[in-house]
């Protein structure tokens, strides 16, 4: 755990994720990486020397995410006219990381008016909004609309070419098709839908219209995570059999009440108990303008199934399970991606867990969503065996079972989250065999080497640092050292010292953006609708200009999350079955175990 390690070390952990990453990259063994749903091209010369050049001297090199994931051919290109459907907290978030340069945000949608006031004028260094990001008078040229119909009617117009969706996750597969009927392709924010049916349902539709499906899983384009992913590719860990992720938040500490606005916020919706940022006051402004028959009147195709009955649900959409997914959906689908990714894209095996409203009641930011969870997966693997067509025993990737490997090989998981104390930072420990490795926030990788007890005299533990031997010819392992080696060298986190732990290249928002744009230009270059072929192995023929979070990864990630809930709900150990993964398949967890409760 993080909770005794001292600063020093702390920094012995980051300066041994530097020091393995500059051994592997000067050996060559830094050129497979595969964060997404296709793997960057290991023979491209511009990674390839990138990578390599200048390490020699154990110098940091800052390889752009443009070359670490194979778009950086983008000169040329004229930007892809955007428009941003949702500009509330997440919306602010994805303006704020885009680059102008691949993405010109043409429009802006929102059915609240305080949600696109926000987007214009910014609040953070995070949301920095339009005015700061294009210039006032500019920004000012960016149209406004408060109904998506309205916004599809003057695309051409616009001269619209993609949209970014950031609204409430139940109106997600309403707004994307219908965007994808207009010839949009389209980015939607996690969670991919409030149900795995739905997300078969957008898969589908972005097949049929030929346009391209996103998902945004920033972590796939996390140049961070695709350089801790390799190490461990590499085998620096060993064998894993335990990845504890913990996304922790404190939202209990009382509101002031004595600040609350009465002009400002409405004060028949509530006034918060907890400072919450799932719980707000509602604004007047939008109380005002959103009444209960103008939100009926939104044009979904069902209002009381994908409709808000009030402001105060559409403010508060997460508190909901009708419009939201929980702490499964907004948290620990990142982390239990990551996990499927760290262990080679693989899908879990079973969920069971504990979850439920313990902290939050009455009169105290009620709400029907968890507050607390904390699931158990079991995942496969690398030599976990399963049965073919055929009945013949074969190991997770196909091959064989070789007899001395035929045996189970199960890796646990765990997430955890919970409303009351933040004192861990949110990431996730990776424990292997020989070493330890921590993701720290998006921010920040540490790595650690297990103490060799087969070696009298042996170091290892949180004070060791590490160099990686043998990373010339035969397999690579973390050794001790007394002394630093060739020099460490980070290859491409792309974040200056000192510098703040708010980074775009560390967290793949701006880059998930540039190669949605990326992709889409070169669909156009090639002058026909987008193809989801795939080989005779199953693997996209296009991959190198599909989105590395497509509706396929995506809707695996909702199935993973979704299904949590279900178990928790059940209060039952739920297994896994192949065919929710297969989106030409109609089979899906809640037929079988029964929808969420709404």
């Amino acid at each position: 755990m993080a909770l005794d390690l001292t600063p020093e070390q702390k920094a012995a952990g980051k300066a041994n994720f530097e020091q393995a990453s500059g051994d592997l990259a000067r050996a060559g063994k830094m050129n497979s990486m595969a964060v997404g749903g296709a793997p960057a091209n290991a023979k491209d010369p511009d990674r390839r020397d990138v990578l390599k050049a200048g390490l020699a001297a154990g110098a940091v090199v800052p390889v752009s995410a443009a070359v670490y994931f194979g778009y950086q051919a983008w000169k040329g290109n004229t930007a892809v006219k955007t428009a941003l459907i949702g500009t509330g907290d997440e919306g602010g978030v994805l303006v704020g990381d885009h680059n102008p340069e691949f993405n010109e945000i043409v429009a802006v949608c929102d059915i609240r008016p305080t949600n696109l006031k926000r987007i214009v004028e910014g609040e953070s260094e995070v949301r920095k909004g339009l005015n700061r990001l294009y210039g006032k008078s500019t920004a000012a040229k960016i149209r406004q609309y408060k109904k998506l119909d309205d916004l599809l009617a003057e695309k051409d117009k616009l001269g619209l070419e993609a949209v970014i969706v950031a609204t409430p996750l139940n109106t997600h597969d309403i707004i994307a098709k219908k965007c994808m009927d207009a010839g949009l392709h389209v980015l939607c924010e996690k969670l991919m839908a409030r149900d795995v049916s739905r997300c078969k349902g957008m898969i589908k539709h972005a097949k049929d219209k030929g346009v391209l499906l996103s998902i945004g899983h920033q972590r796939h384009y996390s140049t961070l995570y695709a350089q801790a992913i390799e190490l461990i590719q590499n085998g620096l860990l060993g064998d894993i059999k335990h990845i504890r992720a913990l996304w922790h938040r404190n939202n209990s500490w009382p509101y002031n009440k004595s600040a609350f606005d009465k002009n400002k916020f409405a004060e028949e919706y509530g006034i918060p108990y907890y400072v919450d940022s799932w719980w707000k006051a509602v604004p007047t402004e939008d109380a005002k303008e959103l009444t209960p028959d103008v939100l009926r009147s939104l044009g979904f195709d069902d209002p009381e199934k994908f409709g808000f009955k009030d402001v105060a649900e559409l403010v508060r959409w997460r508190c909901f399970n009708k419009t939201g997914g929980g702490l499964m959906a907004e948290l620990g689908s990142h982390q239990l991606d990551a996990s499927s990714i760290i262990l080679g894209h693989v899908h879990p095996l079973a969920v069971q867990g504990v979850g439920g409203k313990f902290f939050y009641g009455p009169d105290r930011n009620d709400r029907e969503s968890d507050d607390s969870v904390f699931v158990t997966f079991e995942f496969p693997g690398r030599n976990y065996y399963k049965r073919d067509n055929s009945g013949h025993l074969v190991l997770q990737n196909g091959k064989p079972v070789p007899d001395e490997k035929g045996k189970d090989d199960i890796v646990v998981v765990t997430f955890t989250s919970f409303n009351t104390n933040e004192f861990e930072n949110y990431g996730e420990w990776v424990m292997g065999s020989k070493g330890t490795m921590f993701l720290e926030r998006e921010s920040d990788v540490y790595l650690w080497r297990e103490k060799d007890k087969s070696k009298k005299g042996d170091t290892g533990g949180r004070d060791t640092r590490i160099t990686v031997s043998s990373a010339g010819g035969g397999k690579p392992a973390l050794e001790s050292t007394s002394t630093w080696g060739g020099g460490g060298g980070s290859t491409s986190i792309g974040k200056t010292a000192g510098g703040s732990g708010w980074d775009s290249a560390v967290r793949g928002y701006r880059t998930e953006m540039e190669h949605f744009a990326f992709c889409i230009r070169e669909w156009q270059k090639r002058k026909q609708p987008v193809s989801y072929e795939k080989d005779k192995d199953g693997k996209l023929v296009n991959a190198d200009i599909i989105p590395r979070c497509h509706g396929e990864v995506a809707m695996a990630d909702a199935i993973i999350a979704l299904t949590a809930n279900l178990a928790m709900e059940k209060k039952e150990r739920i297994v896994f079955e192949d065919a929710w993964f297969d989106s030409e398949k109609p089979d899906v967890p809640e037929t079988k175990h029964g929808a969420t409760k709404t």
